[in-house]
């Protein structure tokens, strides 16, 4: 099924039926007097979220809901039918905008949640409700009130508690197989994930979060370049976000001799740290709150180095030196041995990573 995460739909509820203009005609009882009944109500568009949804498919072929109109009044002061209402079904964690301005009308955060977008028009009185005693006879009743119609714009943000961001093949795919039961797909070539991935991580009985893996970013993503920015609104909602950094990028360094003691270590850590801004700034382009959610730094591919065991430490060392001398929105307190190193291929360093996750977000709660 494909990954719909944005549509654009018109709702229109109900009119309300018009009231009845009657009169009591009966053998026997002269003079009935008015009985016209009153319009039937229209009918509401009102959505419910529903975990069992994971995007918004069923909105791309169908645009337009409307509601039944309300039925009109008749003699005998018989009220006509109220128009039928419709439930518009959307996953949980849909945002409903308003198509024109943008402004956010509801957020479904929840399952079962259950919102009027449209409400029906009231149904018109009858003439009955206009008699008095000096009169007696009004030939006139309400119209029905007109419904509403209004253009909406839903987006779906993806409800997890940890999302995975980096560079193309940086493992993040990977990473989700190996950290809970999610597949998805995996190839040696660049954006080999298109859309969205959701995995549920167990730590223990009774204990567990949700994790995102979110398709890759590159620089100039803003401008349009490589998926772009399509996907970043899936991490607004997350807790915590993971920055995976592939440990390829280090591997040129690994051969090059020092010109003086750590000279090639230090020179890595500049890469890394590059690499790492460059893909902080696409964030703050797209919303800066994104650059100020709690973060885990990831090298992964740490197998890669097994043959000198002393390099990635001392990377990791000089990348936390430029880490802490960086700006000031930089400046978060550092978990201990932070970059953590992992391999997805081997499995080394991933129940630390959980572990870490696990410990962040119990302080959230």
């Amino acid at each position: 099924m494909r990954f719909i995460d944005e549509a654009k739909i018109k709702v229109s509820s109900g009119h309300g039926g018009a009231g009845s203009v009657s009169f009591r005609r009966e053998k026997f009882v002269p003079r009935g007097g008015p009985d016209g009944g009153d319009g039937g109500k229209g009918g509401d568009v009102y959505f419910l979220s529903s975990s069992q949804l994971g995007t918004l498919q069923d909105f791309r072929f169908k645009r337009s809901y409307s509601a039944d109109n309300g039925q009109q009044g008749s003699g005998r002061n018989k009220a006509g039918k109220d128009g039928e209402d419709i439930e518009v079904r959307v996953p949980v964690g849909t945002v409903v905008k308003d198509a024109e301005s943008g402004e956010i009308i509801f957020d479904f955060t929840e399952d079962g949640q259950r919102w009027v977008a449209a409400k029906g028009g009231r149904g018109g009185k009858g003439n009955t409700h206009f008699a008095t005693a000096v009169f007696q006879a009004p030939k006139f009743a309400q119209p029905g009130e007109q419904g509403n119609s209004v253009e909406l714009l839903l987006e779906l943000k993806l409800l997890a508690d940890v999302s995975l961001i980096g560079y193309p093949n940086a493992g993040k795919s990977t990473l989700i197989s190996r950290m809970s039961a999610a597949h998805p797909k995996i190839a040696d070539y660049p954006f080999t994930t298109l859309t969205p991935n959701l995995g549920v991580v167990k730590v223990a009985d009774f204990k567990s979060f949700v994790v995102a893996d979110i398709p890759g970013l590159i620089e100039g993503a803003s401008q349009g370049l490589g998926l772009g920015h399509k996907f970043l609104k899936h991490i607004e909602r997350t807790k915590i976000t993971v920055h995976l950094l592939d440990g390829t990028h280090l591997l040129d360094f690994v051969t090059v001799p020092d010109d003086e003691d750590g000279a090639s270590t230090k020179k890595a850590a500049i890469e890394l740290h590059r690499l790492y801004l460059a893909i902080r700034k696409e964030l703050e382009l797209f919303n800066p709150d994104l650059v100020d959610k709690d973060e885990v730094i990831v090298i992964n591919k740490a197998d890669l180095f097994q043959g000198q065991p002393e390099f990635l430490p001392e990377v990791k060392k000089e990348f936390r030196k430029l880490l802490e001398k960086g700006p000031k929105k930089l400046s978060r307190p550092l978990i201990d041995k932070e970059p953590l190193s992992i391999s997805c291929a081997s499995g080394e360093g991933i129940h630390d990573l959980i572990h870490v996750l696990w410990e962040k977000l119990s302080n959230e709660f």
